[in-house]
């Protein structure tokens, strides 16, 4: 019974379940477990960091280890977006090279879909120089504090690979293990040189967090720090010897030290908080209720910058969107609602654009906006919302021509019949040039002249807050979503071209385009 418990105990350390040793494990039963453990990093990193590991890893980072336990000459840059473990997956890879080293004479568990290892009869090289490099001194010291503590607290590691604190050798921004492995922390312009642990130069160089927004700001800045990496940093490694070279963080600038780290990289792992379906891309851990909650918190620049490597430079054209009260709709010189479809339906797609814009003079209103990420029935409800609101008011109702045209005014006739009124909704059809040119010449005079308000009266809509931060995030190059801004764009264009209005009302799909209760 004792030899089964032992047996049973020893399979649960393997997976990675939580569990205490037995008080009275024999060496060769110790060593048995261990070499199990380091078969399967996984395993290795669940049973030793059960205090980091508290969701089960996700696809990418398996496949991140696996590239990384396969290659000791290597260069990767992990762009991995906030709250998917960047820093916490890459202490314990790095404390798995330093302490148990690659697996050449052994055959390592593999993620799905991949080719089994091959058998090599050569003995483990282990990490025994790591540099771990950020934006300044303090913050490297930060981030390298995790790997001490661990070293000095975690009692799995002091039982399996002995006491690692070396006496003498050990503060907070340098030390050696008793194993003789060495790590140093080292902010950004501090000179590397020299850098060595006995005959050993650096053979893993860890940059985190290198990027900083003020920096990102001034061009003189990325381009020195840039210069200091490829010319201070890197080379104090060894020609002969394998280097590993891990660079984590966002994209979060047009130009970073990331975004130029990616053009010399073996490989480039850009993972967002969602995929391109939309779906979250670690949902063991991260709900999509969760992301939604996040994201509402903050503006549309920040969530594109720091959870889909998108950067967006806020105000690049549009500094700033100005509320005024409205007028009464009677006062209105013109009425136009125009939407801009969008045929995919998940979060990570095109946003459907429906506004209300009035012109009043020279002056133009958007007196009601429905931006949004959803279904084709969200966005007839929100033409049925404007009929109302609009009432006896003349309104004219336009949709972009786009791919599947049809399938769209098919849906409106579907919605027209039971609900016994049809939005009265034609196509656009004009020959559009390029979307930032219009946008950009169009609308962003009348901003910068006082020309274009968003309803007061709307603020605080989700609608409006979107069409807003749209508005903000707008600019050459970026590739935040602009669906808003161009459903303006589309209205202003047709309030002043009065060629584009029918001069009768019967430019619906059904003939009869007042807001009555008659279907025909």
């Amino acid at each position: 019974m004792a030899t089964r418990n032992k047996n049973w105990n020893l399979l649960q350390a393997a997976r990675g379940v939580k569990g205490k040793h037995e008080p009275s494990e024999a060496e060769y039963d110790k060593n048995r477990r261990v070499k199990n453990l380091e078969k399967d990093p996984e395993a290795w990193f669940r049973y030793y960091f059960e205090d980091f590991c508290t969701s089960p890893a996700a696809d990418f980072h398996i496949a991140a280890t696996h590239r990384l336990l396969q290659h000791e000459e290597w260069f990767e840059v992990r762009a991995w977006s906030r709250e998917l473990a960047k820093s916490s997956r890459t202490m314990m890879e790095v404390l798995y090279l330093t302490l148990v080293g690659y697996p050449e004479n052994e055959k390592i568990k593999l993620p799905r879909k991949t080719k089994k290892a091959t058998v090599k009869k050569n003995l483990r090289r282990t990490k025994s120089n790591v540099l771990l490099i950020s934006n300044s001194l303090e913050n490297a010291k930060r981030l390298l504090d995790p790997y001490r503590a661990n070293f000095e607290q975690n009692e799995k590691i002091k039982k399996d690979y002995g006491i690692q604190e070396k006496q003498g050798s050990w503060s907070a921004d340098e030390f050696v293990t008793v194993s003789g492995v060495s790590f140093r922390a080292i902010g950004a312009g501090q000179s590397p040189r020299g850098t060595r642990n006995q005959a050993k130069r650096p053979d893993l160089i860890l940059f985190d967090d290198v990027d900083t927004d003020e920096d990102c700001r001034n061009p003189e800045v990325i381009q020195k720090r840039w210069k200091w990496i490829q010319e201070a940093v890197i080379p104090t490694r060894s020609v002969s010897g394998p280097l590993l070279i891990l660079f984590c963080g966002n994209i979060i600038a047009q130009d970073c030290c990331v975004l130029r780290a990616t053009k010399f990289a073996d490989h480039t792992d850009t993972v967002n908080i969602r995929n391109e379906q939309g779906l979250s891309t670690w949902p063991e851990k991260n709900k999509e209720s969760d992301i939604d909650r996040v994201l509402s918190l903050i503006s549309l620049s920040s969530a594109q910058k720091e959870y889909f490597n998108n950067p967006v430079s806020e105000g690049a054209v549009f500094s700033s969107i100005t509320y005024k009260p409205c007028l009464l709709l009677s006062e209105y010189d013109k009425l136009v609602c125009y939407t801009d479809p969008s045929y995919k339906e998940s979060r990570n797609n095109d946003f459907k654009a429906t506004v209300l814009c009035g012109r009043k003079g020279d002056e133009f209103h958007i007196l009601k906006a429905f931006v949004f990420q959803g279904t084709v029935a969200r966005m007839i409800d929100a033409h049925y919302e404007i009929m109302d609101y609009v009432g006896n008011a003349n309104c004219y109702y336009f949709l972009e021509q786009v791919f599947l045209q049809e399938m769209f005014l098919q849906e409106f006739y579907e919605a027209g019949k039971q609900r016994g009124r049809m939005v009265p909704v034609t196509g656009d059809k004009r020959a559009k040039p390029d979307k930032y040119m219009r946008i950009e010449s169009l609308l962003e005079p009348l901003c910068r002249n006082g020309k274009l308000f968003l309803n007061d009266a709307e603020r605080n809509t989700s609608g409006m807050r979107v069409l807003e931060q749209q508005f903000l995030a707008f600019g050459p190059g970026s590739n935040a979503h602009d669906d808003g801004p161009d459903a303006v764009e589309g209205a202003i264009w047709i309030i002043n071209n009065k060629s584009a209005i029918p001069a009768t009302q019967h430019i619906g799909l059904i003939g009869r385009t007042r807001h009555d209760s008659k279907f025909f």
